[in-house]
């Protein structure tokens, strides 16, 4: 059985590129539809939010003379085309989705309410949630804190290219240390790199955990779900 009821999946869009330096590697698709089939298998009732910055980010858009807030916009919509890639890739292995966007686009996603979104989540299937929370100013992690607190979600599954949260950067320091848990607050004193500080305060104030852990290592969403301690887990 498995240990989470109902999570919800945060997936970078840079880690869709694979070893490419943009865009969408068909590859990284086809895995990440099976290690979500794998858990879909178990019962388990999966949400996703997905990021777009394999396609624009926010940031880009200062160095090209974009307005932030159309900036914003535009990374939103971003997400929206990972959304639509990630429920292709879904469905080929037989999953029913439904993509769910916080901007309205009637013709290929569904308009974000919250019963609708749980009712779809208890019938089983995948829910999308794209085009962050619809308003500029907040990213993806933001949206992700957002929609697991609104559809009750036990737990936020952030899927990064690293295996946990360290003491300091491992890429820079040798003598960086992998935490297995870690509490709110220690995050917040030692500046740690979880998720931006209004998805994490969000996170904190209503006591929902997060697991940082590499999605791109096999079997690693699964073994989660058998209560296995993968990744780092932040909780109070």
């Amino acid at each position: 059985m498995a240990k989470y009821k109902r999570v919800l999946l945060k997936l970078s869009g840079e880690s869709l590129m694979g070893d490419q330096s943009y865009g969408i590697h068909p590859q990284q698709l086809k895995h990440y539809a099976g290690e979500i089939k794998a858990i879909v298998d178990m019962g388990v009732e999966v949400a996703i939010v997905i990021g777009g910055g394999n396609i624009f980010r926010g940031l880009q858009a200062q160095a090209t003379g974009i307005e932030k807030v159309q900036g914003d916009y535009m990374g939103m919509l971003a997400t929206v085309i990972n959304g639509m890639a990630l429920q292709s890739a879904m469905e080929h292995t037989g999953m029913y989705t439904r993509l769910i966007s916080a901007i309205e686009m009637k013709s290929i996603a569904e308009p974000y309410i919250r019963r609708r979104a749980i009712r779809h989540l208890e019938k089983g299937r995948v829910v999308i949630f794209s085009a962050g929370i619809g308003n500029p100013y907040f990213t993806t992690d933001s949206a992700a804190a957002l929609r697991a607190n609104e559809i009750n979600a036990e737990i936020i599954l952030k899927g990064t290219r690293v295996d946990g949260v360290y003491t300091s950067d491992p890429l820079k320091n040798k003598d960086a240390v992998k935490l297995d848990q870690i509490s709110f607050s220690r995050v917040i004193r030692d500046g740690l790199a979880v998720m931006d500080m209004t998805a994490f305060t969000l996170c904190q104030e209503n006591n929902l955990p997060i697991i940082v852990f590499n999605i791109n290592e096999p079997g690693n969403l699964k073994r989660i779900m058998d209560g296995e301690m993968i990744g780092t887990l932040v909780k109070d």
